[in-house]
Order: structure tokens, then C-alpha cells, then sequence
């Protein structure tokens, strides 16, 4: 069973890592695009280094593009009294399209980061970081998307997106991670599920 184990979290390492590096080149026009437009449109860093929680709930620093402005409270965006206050001219666009979340792909080339898994908490959301230890999630690697980020996304309450990364826990396949990405992608496309 161990070696079962074993074997699967280093394909799924082989394919993370495969797919970000193809990614990476693939998509190296629009990032640099991305971050050319963040520069030009507002004051500060073109990335904002966010602090998450990781697998085992190790804090890690998460790069995206930058889409609210330096004086943003670090709390989750739906804590955010009037979050559209606090976005720069080009951040709900990017929010929208989820280009803002590009540089991710520096974190799962590192490994503190998967394609697929629970979407990484921040360093304060004490209530999911508990729940999610409680059933076990925070032994998963975090994704950039989810079972969770299908089913719901930003809108979904806590217990139902821990709800969603227990099965993720319990069924997770390199098959399923391809649906997922591929319903993540379709998502994107249709912006469903963005709230802010």
C-alpha cells in the first residue's frame, strides 16, 4: 500500500511538473502581457506574494499577478468591506479571466504547489485551516484548482468546500485531476463562479 502511495504522488509530480514547464513556455507572451498591464496601470510590485497554507500546513509564499492596490488589508476578499474599492484598473479583469493566478505556476514547478488539490488558505483563515486539518485535507498538496473551485468557488460556504476537499482526498486519481483541469478551463472560460 505504501509503495502504491508512493508511486502515485511522484506521477502526479512527474505531471505537475510536465505540464507547468509546458504551460510556462506556452504561455510566456501572455504573462509577460499580463505583467507589462499590472506595472503600467497602477503603483507597486507586479506580483504580490501572498502567504498560504501548505501541505501539513507548512506557510508558504504564493505569487500572483498583483489586482488590488498596496494598501489592501491582508484578509480574504469576501472579508473586504467594498472589495471593488480595493481593486487596480486592470484587476477585476484579471480577477475574471483568472490570468491573476499565472504565476502559480512558479509554486508548482517548486512543488509547494500541484495543479490540482485544495486551493491554498491564507496564513489567517483559522476556521478552514482547522476543519481541513480535522478531516485529514491538509496532507494533500494545494492546487490550483479544485474539486472545491468546480463546485463552487468563491461562493461556496466553508464547511461544503471542506466537504469537497475530503472527497478530493479520498478519490483523488490523475484521471480526476484531468477532469478537473478541464472543467476548470471551461469555467474560466464561461468566469463562473468569480464574486469578486
Amino acid at each position: 500500500m505504501l509503495d502504491i502511495t508512493r508511486a502515485r504522488k511522484m506521477i502526479k509530480r512527474v505531471f505537475d511538473l510536465s505540464l507547468a514547464l509546458i504551460a510556462l513556455i506556452a504561455l510566456l507572451v501572455p504573462i509577460v502581457l499580463v505583467a507589462l498591464l499590472v506595472r503600467l496601470t497602477s503603483t507597486g510590485a507586479v506580483l504580490y506574494w501572498s502567504d498560504r497554507v501548505g501541505q501539513h500546513n507548512h506557510i508558504f509564499k504564493m505569487p500572483k499577478f498583483r489586482t488590488m492596490r498596496v494598501d489592501t488589508p491582508a484578509v480574504a476578499t469576501h472579508l473586504l468591506p467594498n472589495p471593488k474599492q480595493f481593486l487596480t484598473p486592470v484587476g477585476a479583469f484579471l480577477r475574471q479571466s483568472s490570468l491573476d493566478e499565472l504565476p502559480q505556476l512558479w509554486s508548482i514547478i517548486k512543488g509547494d504547489m500541484s495543479f490540482v488539490g485544495p486551493r491554498p488558505a491564507l496564513f489567517n483563515q483559522d476556521d478552514l485551516i482547522m476543519m481541513r486539518t480535522q478531516h485529514g485535507v491538509d496532507a494533500l498538496v494545494p492546487g490550483l484548482t479544485g474539486w472545491a473551485q468546480i463546485n463552487g468557488r468563491d461562493e461556496l460556504p466553508i464547511p461544503d468546500k471542506v466537504a469537497f476537499d475530503v472527497y478530493y482526498l479520498k478519490n483523488n486519481t490523475i484521471l480526476l485531476d484531468v477532469k478537473i483541469i478541464l472543467r476548470t478551463v471551461l469555467k474560466v472560460l464561461n468566469s463562473e463562479g468569480v464574486q469578486h
